[in-house]
């Protein structure tokens, strides 16, 4: 624990904090989106994204069907769908009418593509879990305990609970709470079937889905500001120390030329970048919320003309960003991704030493993983710092949210197929 982030806290009755202090979700939300304001400009730019047919990231436009072949799982891969259905089953039967109405959609529903990381609530999809009750909370932690490793699970909570800790630190715990989130279930839970959950809210979404014993959790993205806890009863809680520790390796196995190479931008704000480079809500970023079907090339060193020890820097780095798995699935994911080593690339901005932020991104036809150092939201800085994190995990050419797969089991099953 540093406790560098409580030399940026905002006096208590800064405008920044005290004009929005005690509006609940709704309520922040219709303000977040006045017109003229720097969040409606956002809100105004994503929405009209979300609704665009959906066809996933690529490198280059052209979408690859040969990437996300719908192979069974092997049983030592194999998701645990079966605790999952039975969680999901139990969090279904408490649930009256309207709220399992809210909850449930199809498995390729639009709805999918409305999850956010803002702390404005731009699409109420699925149920609030502040406005539910204790019960159910805990059945919808059920079944994210029951889909994820335990370790994924840790970072889940602990990022709710980091989102909590905020909340209490700059007093807006109707906007920045433990459990301001949304959660969503995509198609019927079933054992070979395609289905799904969504959880998203500020700093955190995750969109798990399962078929024929396969899982996938992109869409995900992890953030935190600030990354730790250091006081009350989750002291010494941190959440991505691991995703910006493996990116930083992968680096500091490069030897200069290659460090060169894989450098696209010297400074995080740099001069020599193309206008929009830096997105004002994103930053950095390329495949946040409302990107699902952004052209990304590739940028800085293909990983096959690195050293051994950088290239498996980064093998471990793909392993701790998909860390939410369980081992099964995670191996599976290993394993795809495996088969496009020769085509993974690795990139960087900004500087390199130990306190350095930076933003860096590892990018193949199977998976695209950014991280980003931001500026401050609500603490007081205007320049990115090294506990304001944002990371990013997509399944580049049309897997996000399963859709490849569900895709070829709709074909496999189909008669004219």
């Amino acid at each position: 624990m540093t406790g560098d982030f409580r030399r940026y806290l905002f006096p208590h009755d800064h405008p920044r904090l005290s004009e929005i202090r005690g509006l609940d979700a709704a309520e922040y939300a219709r303000v977040a989106s006045r017109p003229g304001t720097f969040t409606g400009g956002l809100i105004a730019g994503w929405t009209p994204l979300y609704r665009r047919p959906f066809r996933g990231v690529t490198e280059n436009g052209t979408l690859r069907r040969d990437v996300h072949l719908p192979t069974p799982a092997r049983p030592s891969e194999a998701a645990p769908v079966a605790a999952m259905v039975d969680a999901a089953e139990a969090l279904l039967s408490m649930l009256a009418e309207s709220d399992r109405t809210r909850l449930c959609r199809e498995v390729d529903a639009v709805e999918w593509q409305t999850w956010a990381n803002p702390e404005f609530l731009q699409f109420d999809t699925g149920i609030r879990l502040e406005r539910t009750t204790g019960a159910v909370r805990a059945a919808v932690l059920d079944l994210v305990r029951a889909s994820l490793s335990p370790d994924g699970y840790e970072t889940v909570r602990n990022t709710m609970r980091i989102n909590g800790f905020l909340g209490e630190t700059v007093d807006l715990p109707t906007i920045l709470g433990e459990w301001s989130y949304n959660v969503a279930l995509y198609g019927r839970p079933h054992l070979t079937e395609p289905w799904g959950w969504q959880l998203f809210g500020h700093h955190l979404a995750v969109n798990c889905l399962v078929v024929d014993g396969r899982m996938t959790i992109g869409p995900a993205f992890l953030g935190a500001e600030p990354d730790e806890i250091d006081a009350g009863p989750h002291a010494g809680v941190r959440t991505l120390g691991r995703h910006t520790a493996a990116m930083r390796r992968v680096m500091a196995a490069l030897d200069p030329a290659q460090r060169a190479r894989a450098t696209v931008y010297r400074h995080m704000v740099d001069p020599a970048m193309p206008p929009g480079r830096v997105h004002p809500g994103d930053e950095r970023h390329l495949a946040g919320a409302f990107q699902d079907n952004r052209v990304i090339p590739f940028e800085g060193i293909r990983v096959a003309d690195t050293t051994e020890t950088a290239r498996h820097a980064v093998h471990d780095a793909v392993a701790a960003f998909l860390h939410l798995l369980p081992d099964g699935p995670r191996r599976a994911a290993l394993r795809d991704i495996a088969v496009h080593r020769d085509e993974t690339w690795f990139c960087w901005i900004g500087g390199h030493g130990e306190r350095d932020v930076f933003y860096a991104r590892i990018q193949s036809p199977a998976i695209l993983l950014e991280v980003d150092h931001h500026c401050g939201v609500f603490l007081d800085y205007d320049e990115p710092k090294p506990f304001h994190v944002h990371t990013v995990l997509r399944i580049p050419h049309g897997n996000d949210y399963g859709r490849a797969w569900i895709r070829h089991r709709r074909q496999s099953a189909s008669p004219h197929s």
